[in-house]
């Protein structure tokens, strides 16, 4: 399997959104009756896609907005929400600063210790507005800040690092056993970021209730210049659906697999399902929200990393609601509004009436598919060309 890249080297070809397109079904479904719900730890949840646990786009307000919505979003327990009391100033700081100063002034503002009082704060402020509270760390500190996720009233708990494996070294610090901590926690565990199959496999027997894929494909990550690894996502997204369907054959039991990163419109997300996801996790979408809190900035969860940043700050804009994003109605032609319109349009069209039947849509390696014909979009800077 593979191409040869060299003497006795060979390299697997792999795909990323823009390289494949969807065929529409020798039967179409009105997409007023499509299911787009999904099932996570045993409770169903009506839009299948989660605010990435990003400081420019997920703050106490953001997650009570997308929770009365129907939605998820998750709040970095890293960030600056937990850092200081009253952050405000600071984003605003952030948004303010120049090209140049934003990488330092980012790792400047984020050397402040986290407040564990402010981590059981910024939970109960969410809850108390009666929606989910989803709150996310990375595994050298997942232990303590579980416990005390769980014990403010946290729904869901998310354990991310830009890389994550059961079989972690180090002489540094204890890692993370993941399948002791998923049994300890009283409430969901979503363990990410992987991209292969056989790591998939393995985080999937953890006793996780659910597995982010991707490596690197968000709007403000740059990992994949920096360390130069990463897997296109429509090959990360199959390889690990491939573990999930695995482990339920052999198992019995269905843990569902969340695209993370690397979708900017509509049909990037239609295309992640079709490819095997059961949600996704989108960042730079949600950061052009009015309830954002990034002032249409967005920035990475490693940009503030002290010796080697693998984010950067970017600019997206503010450009609609956060209900107009998700419900439309879209004032913009570039497909980055209305996104749940575009999934059941999308899902109707390929004849899938759940997202279960989404991910046996057929796919097609269509390297033109977004060039053909679109001369004069791309000319003008219009619709698919923005």
């Amino acid at each position: 399997m593979g191409m040869w890249v060299g003497y006795g080297r060979k390299a697997r070809r792999c795909y990323g959104f823009d390289e494949i397109s969807l065929v529409p079904g020798e039967v179409t479904i009105d997409p007023e009756d499509v299911d787009i719900s999904w099932e996570i730890g045993g409770r169903r949840y009506a839009i299948p896609i989660i605010a990435a646990a990003m400081d420019g786009v997920v703050d106490v307000r953001f997650a009570i907005e997308m929770g009365r919505l129907g939605g998820l979003a998750v709040l970095n327990l890293e960030g600056i929400q937990t850092r200081y009391e009253h952050p405000e100033q600071l984003l605003e700081k952030i948004a303010q600063a120049s090209a140049e100063e934003a990488t330092e002034l980012v790792q400047n503002i984020y050397s402040e210790p986290i407040k564990e009082e402010l981590i059981v704060k910024r939970i109960k402020e969410i809850k108390k507005a009666g929606v989910p509270a989803i709150v996310s760390a990375i595994p050298q500190r997942a232990e303590r800040f579980g416990k005390i996720a769980e014990e403010a009233g946290a729904d869901i708990f998310v354990v991310q690092a830009t890389v994550t494996t059961v079989r972690h070294i180090s002489s540094q610090y204890k890692p993370l056993d993941f399948h002791k901590f998923c049994h300890q926690m009283n409430i969901p565990v979503i363990i990410g970021n992987c991209v292969s199959y056989k790591t998939a496999l393995e985080l999937l027997d953890t006793g996780a209730s659910a597995l982010l894929v991707g490596i690197g494909p968000g709007a403000a990550c740059t990992t994949r210049g920096v360390l130069g690894i990463g897997v296109p996502q429509v090959t990360a997204i199959c390889d690990c659906a491939a573990a999930r369907d695995f482990y339920y054959r052999q198992k019995g039991k269905y843990i569902p697999i969340i695209a993370d990163g690397g979708m900017v419109r509509g049909g990037d997300i239609c295309k992640a399902f079709a490819c095997g996801a059961d949600a996704v996790m989108v960042g730079s979408a949600f950061a052009r929200a009015k309830e954002a809190p990034g002032r249409g900035y967005h920035w990475g969860m490693a940009t503030p990393h002290i010796n080697l940043p693998r984010g950067t700050r970017i600019y997206v804009g503010t450009t609609g609601s956060l209900k107009e994003i998700l419900f439309g109605p879209a004032h913009l032609d570039d497909g980055s509004q209305n996104l749940i319109g575009a999934l059941k349009t999308s899902m109707g069209n390929v004849g899938a009436k759940n997202i279960r039947e989404m991910q046996l849509a057929e796919i097609i390696i269509a390297p033109s598919i977004q060039t053909e014909g679109k001369i004069f979009q791309s000319a003008q800077r219009l619709g698919m060309w923005k």
